[in-house]
């Protein structure tokens, strides 16, 4: 663990009562938080919430053990995902009551340029609103949707003009996938230089595995994974700022 005679070490990093406790083993533990020890603050000054790939085709099949509905719908995360819906539901009525903006990315559908080599077939036969915003979080007025060609919402998208056009300066991360676009965006939003803080329970992956290492490695590298109750705790005293109209 982290030396006892440096308070911002001992304060900071070595967080157990997360969803990574029971893959990641002690000495690991033990090199990550003292290495990348750090003070945990939580939701950072005038947040807006990014909502990251909560369409349609991650649902599809309903609830369910994951490998079973893949089966059928090609790219759902089953339970994981379904599971992540109640407390994403209350994190985005914080978020809003916060006056904090609130940014979807989505894909952009069947133009979606592909990598080098890698093969996306299958496309062509999904139902049209595939990748339209789930009904539980429905886009409002006032919201904005990106459209993205690859993983991380900031990668040849005008995000970052739109944050600096809010007054945004932190962010609250949500979503899927948490080892894919989920990661790739915090990692970009990082490298922007905004503090970002993202809610365990309002993130899934396909795989339970990736999903809790991804967590634990952005959490000492590039982020505050945190408590949904605790960013919900923190919205309303942090100044949000409005989304301009």
């Amino acid at each position: 663990m982290a030396p006892k005679d440096n308070p911002e070490q001992e304060a900071a990093v070595a967080a157990t009562g997360h969803c990574w406790d029971d893959v990641i083993p002690a000495d690991e533990r033990e090199i990550y938080d003292t290495f990348f020890a750090r003070k945990v603050k939580g939701v950072g000054p005038k947040p807006a919430l990014i909502a990251i790939d909560l369409y349609n085709k991650v649902y599809a099949g309903g609830p369910g053990p994951v490998v079973e509905i893949n089966r059928k719908h090609r790219g759902a995360c089953g339970d994981y995902a379904w599971n992540a819906i109640e407390p994403t539901k209350r994190l985005f009525a914080a978020a809003r009551a916060a006056g904090c903006p609130v940014i979807y990315t989505t894909s952009a559908s069947n133009t979606r340029v592909s990598a080098t080599n890698r093969q996306r077939t299958g496309r062509e036969n999904e139902p049209a609103d595939s990748w339209d915003i789930k009904d539980d979080f429905a886009p409002q007025p006032q919201d904005l949707i990106i459209r993205k060609e690859r993983a991380s919402g900031f990668f040849g998208t005008p995000m970052v003009a739109h944050l600096n056009r809010m007054g945004v300066e932190s962010i609250i991360m949500i979503g899927e996938s948490t080892s894919g676009c989920l990661r790739a965006s915090t990692v970009d939003a990082f490298s922007y230089g905004y503090h970002v803080v993202v809610a365990e329970e309002c993130c899934f992956d396909r795989s339970l595995t990736s999903h809790k290492i991804a967590l634990f490695d952005l959490h000492h590298k590039y982020a505050d994974v945190c408590h949904v109750d605790e960013i919900i705790a923190q919205l309303a005293p942090k100044g949000a700022v409005r989304a301009a109209e």
